[in-house]
């Protein structure tokens, strides 16, 4: 008897009575001998991906068992969404089905008509939600993350990859947590290009940080300028990898914090305009460490200017990042706690390397 493989299907529909034909499309494989059809998530309500004027989908994913190879399961849920009236034009345009093999066990195949796993299901929060009702913990067979752990990397939203914009990855996170260490790891890693932080150049700031209130908001606008001038898309370059070790959003986090309010309205008045230039990042990952731990790493790092730095105000800005990421819907977050991740363990490091690569939108290799 043929070994039984468990595989999920993406189920949607945006044109006609989109759930009769859903319904009808799980009722067709049912009805096969090959497959059983095991349990089907709720129905989804969501915008299609690229054309904003189109009609909106239902989305579901099936939990299936089959002993079809995966060859042939993808051939039979052609079969289906050509007898229920499926016509193939250009990319993303409406559909009466749609029905994509995501996983197939734990298998990972790459033939010129199927890839599995599917290719941009970490990247759909319409097809994590439907999977993780399912089995949250189901892990994916090339990012080795468990379903429930990708879906709240993308805070309910969508993303398309574009391989012609940068290809920025920010490492986020407060002072002393370990962003310039990774950022240097992973630009290694990757021969890529990293960016780093003014901090050494800007004159203003070891004043700022001795009590200079007054020098705040040249230090705030030397680091504004300097971020625009580095995350400019022309100089980072279409489909091009870099490194950041900040998130350009940080600037009102320190400026709130350490602007007086006539210093802020100056600077918000400044930021807006340039703010518009800066590339996106396409991943952010998220340090997050004790305070306490990264006192201890400023301690030991030894910048006189940062030894003032205290345990509230450490505090402050660890709670204005965990709010900055909260809602954040400009590009997937990887959250890692320092506690279980060491940048200078092998393993560690290449694993969050491997990760990468299923969110940049062109091809990657490490050395």
């Amino acid at each position: 008897m043929a070994k039984l493989t468990t595989a999920y299907i993406g189920l949607g529909s945006n044109l006609g009575d989109r759930e009769d034909y859903i319904t009808r499309a799980v009722e067709m494989l049912s009805k096969s001998k090959d497959i059983e059809v095991a349990r089907v998530s709720e129905l989804l309500e969501t915008a299609p991906l690229g054309q904003s004027d189109r009609p909106k989908y239902l989305n579901a994913v099936a939990e299936i068992k089959t002993q079809l190879p995966a060859e042939h399961l993808h051939a039979k849920l052609i079969d289906v969404e050509n007898s229920l009236g499926r016509t193939r034009e250009q990319k993303w345009s409406p559909r009466i089905i749609d029905l994509d093999l995501l996983l197939f066990g734990s298998e990972v195949i790459n033939l010129p008509c199927l890839t599995i796993p599917h290719p941009q299901m970490h990247l759909r929060s319409f097809v994590l939600k439907g999977l993780c009702q399912l089995n949250g913990a189901l892990v994916h067979p090339v990012i080795k993350e468990p379903v429930d752990k990708l879906a709240a990397r993308l805070n309910g939203a969508d993303f398309v990859p574009d391989p012609n914009l940068p290809q920025l990855v920010s490492i986020a996170g407060i002072i002393g947590v370990g962003k310039t260490t990774l950022t240097k790891k992973l630009a290694a890693l990757f021969s890529c290009k990293k960016l780093l932080e003014a901090y050494d150049t800007n004159p203003f700031l070891p004043e700022v940080y001795a009590g200079r209130k007054e020098l705040a908001l040249d230090s705030q606008l030397y680091f504004l300028t300097s971020r625009v001038k580095q995350l400019n898309p022309d100089v980072l370059g279409s489909g091009q990898m870099t490194v950041s070790d900040y998130v350009f959003d940080k600037e009102l986090i320190y400026a709130r914090r350490l602007l007086d309010k006539k210093q802020l309205a100056v600077y918000e008045q400044v930021y807006q305009p340039l703010a518009a230039k800066v590339a996106q990042p396409v991943l952010v990952i998220y340090l997050q460490d004790s305070v306490q731990n990264c006192l201890q790493r400023i301690h030991k790092r030894n910048r006189p200017y940062e030894q003032r730095i205290e345990t509230e105000f450490l505090g402050t800005l660890s709670s204005d990042y965990d709010r900055l990421f909260t809602d954040w819907k400009s590009s997937p977050v990887i959250r890692i706690s320092i506690s279980e991740f060491d940048p200078v363990c092998g393993s560690d490091l290449q694993h969050l390397a491997n990760q990468i690569r299923s969110y940049v939108a062109t091809q990657i290799n490490t050395l």
